[in-house]
């Protein structure tokens, strides 16, 4: 079987335009597509997601940007029903995902820019290992998704280190 590789990642917010606007101008995602609505009107697209959504789904609005390496990021905001805000959005003990991440240059920076526009710095940045300068942080977006940033990629991180020491 060929490798597998991440397409996108879907997030629900309830300002699908000022999520755009944060997402292309705070993370410096590609604006792809910008808001479009989204009905269930009977057109091929209203069917796909009517069938993806199921048939309580009549409305929404979708964008689309992607990362510098091609992940694309797709924000929801659904209109009917319409998009609730939970009171508890970093529920990591529930099953799902409940975050994803970002590889940046400076974590610190990136942390600080994104509290600075309205979102948050929700831990220390830390170094992952003690002998490299590998750093991680997490954060949060206005709207409760949280995003860790890491300043190496994924494969750098993890595919040859050594299980992390307890102290």
């Amino acid at each position: 079987m060929p490798m597998t590789l991440v397409n996108h990642v879907g997030v629900t917010v309830p300002d699908i335009d000022a999520a755009f606007a944060w997402y292309r101008d705070v993370l410096g995602l590609y604006p792809h597509r910008p808001p479009e609505e989204v009905v269930d009107d009977g057109s091929h697209f209203g069917n796909l997601v009517t069938d993806l959504f199921g048939p309580r789904m009549r409305g929404m609005r979708i964008a689309h940007l992607t990362a510098s390496d091609g992940l694309g990021v797709e924000l929801f905001e659904f209109t009917d029903p319409a998009t609730e805000v939970t009171d508890q959005p970093f529920a990591y003990w529930r099953t799902g995902i409940f975050h994803f991440c970002l590889t940046v240059e400076d974590v610190t920076a990136t942390a600080a820019t994104i509290a600075a526009n309205g979102g948050r710095q929700l831990s220390r940045v830390w170094p992952l290992f003690r002998n490299k300068d590998y750093e991680v942080v997490y954060t949060q977006d206005p709207w409760g998704t949280v995003i860790e940033l890491c300043n190496r990629p994924y494969t750098a991180v993890w595919a040859n280190h050594e299980p992390p020491v307890k102290d």
